[in-house]
Parts: structure tokens; C-alpha cells; sequence
């Protein structure tokens, strides 16, 4: 069983940063790939940002390229989300998924996820 515990959400203006952090219990943290999706109201949850196990490998959806930065402690058991540049468009709930995986991969899917932590409000103001 993991717990997932995100924070660092709040309100910024356009063009302002944020740094979401996801912490997870459990001691085989470094055993779970991990992701970033956020929920618009009205909207279908969306991906965001996965990253692999080990760190190596990252994917991104194509609305936040170059803007957001996945990375992982696993000596902290935390995931974060660098988010740079930020748009209206980017206001949502954001959650943080784990998924138990034995290869160093990541995961886009929502339905690949078994974990999820209950979301933290970004809200970006124009």
C-alpha cells in the first residue's frame, strides 16, 4: 500500500512558478513509477508528467514541453513538479500517481496507475 500526500499548489499570476511535491509512505518507493495529471473543472483528468523509477526516463504532455520539469528523491520518497511559465490554461487540480513497476519505465495512461493522492489546487490568474 502507498499513501501519496501532494502540496505546493496555491494561486499565482501568468508567467509566475510553482513547485508541486508528492510524498509517498511506504518503503519501496523507489520500486514505483510515477506521474503528474490534473483535472480541469468540467474537464477529463489528463496526463502531465511521468517519470521511471530510477529517474532516468521522462515523458511529458506537449502543452507543458520546455515549461515543466518532472524529477523524483527517492532518498525523501518524494516526486516533484517544476512548473515554470505557467498559463490560465494550466489551472486545475493536479494529482500524483504511483504504479509498482519492475522495469525502469514510465506511464501515461490513467488506468495504469494504482495509487493516487487526493490533489492540490493550482489556479493560475491572467
Amino acid at each position: 500500500q502507498v499513501q501519496l500526500v501532494e502540496s505546493g499548489g496555491g494561486l499565482v499570476q501568468a508567467g509566475g512558478s510553482l513547485r508541486l511535491s508528492c510524498a509517498a509512505s511506504g518503503r519501496t518507493f523507489s520500486s514505483y513509477a510515477m506521474g503528474w495529471f490534473r483535472q480541469a473543472p468540467g474537464k477529463e483528468r489528463e496526463f502531465v508528467a511521468a517519470i521511471s523509477w530510477s529517474g532516468g526516463r521522462k515523458n511529458y504532455q506537449d502543452s507543458v514541453k520546455g515549461r515543466f520539469t518532472i524529477s523524483r528523491d527517492n532518498a525523501k520518497n518524494t516526486v516533484y513538479l517544476q512548473m515554470n511559465s505557467l498559463k490560465p490554461e494550466d489551472t486545475a487540480v493536479h494529482y500524483c500517481a504511483a504504479k509498482y513497476s519492475s522495469m525502469s519505465f514510465y506511464y501515461t495512461s490513467i488506468s495504469a496507475y494504482d495509487y493516487w493522492g487526493q490533489g492540490t489546487q493550482v489556479t493560475v490568474s491572467s
